[in-house]
C-alpha cells in the first residue's frame, strides 16, 4: 500500500472531519488572476461547504465574475498530527434571505452552541443587514491527507 493510500481519507472521515474542523481558508480570483485568500466560518451541506458573508465583500464580487474556488481545512500543530481536507470547485453566491438565515443560524450553533431563544435567534439575524450573502462551493474534487493514519 502506498503512503498516500496510507493518508488518505473514506468519505465518511472527510465528511466528520470537516463537521469537526473550524476554519475553512477560502481562495478565489482577483480580477487580475491574483489569488484571494481569507479564512472563514463554515457548515457543511453534503459535499457543500457554505459560509456567511458580506454581499459586497471581496470574494462575493470575485465569484460573481468568475465562480472557481479553491478551498481548504486543515488541523495539527505538528507534522504527525496534520489532517486536512482541499476542496477544488465552483461557488455560487445565495443572495434568498430566507436561505440565508437559515444557514447562518447552523453556523452560528457550529461555532457558538444551540440558538436557546427567541432573543438569541433575533441577535443572529441582526447581522443579516451586513452578513447578507452565502457561498456555496460545490466540490468537483477532494483531495485529503490524514498523517495520524499509516
Amino acid at each position: 500500500m502506498s503512503r498516500r493510500d496510507q493518508i488518505t481519507m473514506t468519505p465518511d472521515e472527510r465528511r466528520a472531519f470537516l463537521d469537526d474542523a473550524r476554519d475553512l481558508q477560502v481562495a478565489s480570483l482577483n480580477a487580475d488572476g491574483t489569488p484571494h485568500l481569507v479564512t472563514m466560518w463554515y457548515v457543511r451541506d453534503g459535499e457543500d461547504l457554505l459560509f456567511w458573508t458580506y454581499g459586497k465583500s471581496q470574494k462575493v464580487v470575485n465569484v460573481r465574475r468568475d465562480p472557481r474556488i479553491a478551498v481548504l481545512v486543515a488541523t495539527g500543530e505538528e507534522y504527525e498530527q496534520l489532517r486536512g481536507v482541499s476542496v477544488n470547485g465552483t461557488a455560487t453566491v445565495i443572495d434568498d434571505r430566507d436561505t440565508v438565515l437559515a444557514i447562518g443560524e447552523r453556523i452560528f450553533e457550529k461555532y457558538w452552541g444551540p440558538i436557546t431563544s427567541e432573543d438569541v435567534r433575533a441577535g443572529v439575524h441582526e447581522p443579516t443587514a451586513h452578513l447578507d450573502r452565502l457561498v456555496r462551493g460545490d466540490a468537483t474534487r477532494h483531495a485529503e491527507h490524514d498523517a495520524t493514519s499509516g
